[in-house]
């Protein structure tokens, strides 16, 4: 073997190697619990605004924020817990608070006024926050973020979201849905 023909040689499996590292990946594909959390209850965090109906209660009647501890300011009763419960469990929770000398047999109910927002970062049009919309996918929010960057990778994209306490990363596809607090990030293509 000549030694133009070894150095060739050489230089197509020092590329082999580097495409092969290039295309594995810390990220694995998207954990079961990634889908099953959407057929769960939605579950409150920081950055949810809500809004509270007390019946026959104007003066409590309001738009209130789950602040960055995971808590909701409201009158008469102080704070109540509501990351990781759902809108029943807060109804409920407000309720019990509101009947413990306040008001007789309170008639409350709560909705989301405004989901906290999303995040997406890398080969995008405009990177940051956004606000979430339900029902949108990871297609809507790259055509939120001002679509893919001439460099972007368009098949499917990596999602970090939290369930369960725990913060876990998956690639998933450009279908896939989206949820509140979600951090999406599109990679480079290769080539």
């Amino acid at each position: 073997m000549n030694r133009r023909s070894f150095l060739v040689s050489g230089l197509a499996t020092a590329l082999t190697g580097l495409v092969a590292t290039g295309c594995a990946s810390r990220y694995q594909p998207a954990p079961p619990a990634f889908h099953k959390i959407l057929q769960q209850p939605y579950r409150l965090d920081a950055g949810d605004r809500l809004r509270v109906t007390v019946f026959e209660q104007d003066d409590l009647t309001n738009t209130y924020v789950v602040d960055k501890a995971g808590y909701l300011a409201f009158p008469l009763v102080g704070a109540i817990a509501a990351r990781g419960r759902t809108i029943k469990e807060i109804e409920g929770s407000i309720a019990e608070k509101l009947s413990q000398g306040y008001i007789r047999s309170p008639d409350v109910s709560v909705e989301i006024d405004r989901y906290r927002p999303f995040f997406i970062m890398g080969e995008v049009g405009t990177a940051g926050q956004y606000t979430y919309v339900p029902g949108m996918t990871v297609q809507n929010a790259i055509a939120v973020a001002g679509g893919y960057s001439p460099r972007a990778a368009q098949g499917d994209v990596d999602i970090t979201r939290q369930i369960n306490g725990k913060v876990m990363t998956g690639r998933v596809p450009i279908t896939d849905p989206i949820l509140p607090g979600d951090t999406i990030y599109l990679r480079e293509r290769l080539f």
